[in-house]
């Protein structure tokens, strides 16, 4: 952290929740605006609006809430699915509609290439590989993160002209993470899912991290409407070892049989039925 730098602590930012978010400042970094809880778009104005009258700007965004969990089409609610809607796709255009217009302000005062090198502007959400060949178990978080990566190319065309950036960052299999507890089984080993990795590895927050530092940084200037994957090429062998099962079940059996795995963070998913 460097010297001066400045953070807000926003809680309480939930689809739940109509009202303005709690204050609660800490001290940490400038003018970057993280949105890791589920957004509703009164508390993102709230939030986008106390960040510029704090902090002067908000020149960085990322839209990275989510929800998921282990269900086939069969066992999955209409509720079950609209939630992860809410979430996912309505949550990321909320933010874009939250946040664009400091944007805006931002790329103004960031011209790209800027000879200083400093850079403003930019709208990065966190999508998935899931639908670029389909994945059992993952309708729900398909369809959301699908329609995140059009959004970011509709913003990407009509913000452009502005000098804003707009692109997806898609992690694969991230070690360590919440996201992986849920969706993997703990009967598995790390060399176990390596196996459906090129690279021969999950990956790292550092490896999500570099590439959102790079999207933000002048070496980004010219990339944008655009899906930055880092998963190893993973998503090139999906399924190989699937999310939702254990080391024993293939496709399409697992399926058939209605088998999902126990070895669960959190297995709120119910039995196919075929």
């Amino acid at each position: 952290m460097r010297p001066g730098a400045k953070v807000l602590g926003i809680g309480g930012v939930d689809v739940r929740n109509v009202g303005a978010p709690p204050t609660q400042p800490n001290p940490s970094d400038s003018s970057i605006l993280r949105l890791t809880c589920p957004p509703q778009f009164d508390n993102l104005k709230a939030a986008a609006d106390r960040c510029v009258k704090e902090l002067g700007g908000i020149d960085f965004v990322i839209a990275g809430a989510a929800g998921n969990f282990i269900a086939p089409i069969a066992g999955l609610s209409p509720n079950a699915f609209k939630a992860v809607m809410d979430i996912d796709t309505i949550g990321t255009f909320n933010t874009v509609k939250a946040t664009i217009p400091y944007l805006v302000e931002s790329a103004a005062r960031n011209p790209n290439p800027n000879p200083s090198g400093q850079t403003g502007g930019r709208f990065l959400s966190v999508s998935a590989t899931f639908h670029y060949t389909g994945m059992p178990l993952q309708s729900h978080v398909s369809a959301a993160k699908a329609a995140i990566d059009s959004l970011m190319g509709s913003v990407s065309l009509e913000y452009g002209p502005y000098g804003v950036t707009a692109n997806t960052v898609v992690p694969g299999a991230i070690a360590g993470t919440e996201g992986m507890e849920r969706l993997a089984s703990s009967e598995l080993t790390a060399a176990d899912y390596a196996k459906g990795v090129p690279i021969g590895r999950w990956g790292t927050v550092r490896d999500v991290a570099d590439a959102t530092v790079f999207v933000f940084s002048d070496a980004g200037n010219y990339v944008t409407g655009t899906n930055l994957v880092v998963d190893g090429a993973g998503w090139r062998r999906q399924g190989a070892v699937g999310v939702g099962i254990d080391s024993h079940m293939t496709y399409p059996n697992f399926l058939l049989t209605g088998e999902i795995s126990k070895n669960l963070k959190d297995g709120r998913g119910s039995k196919s039925k075929l």
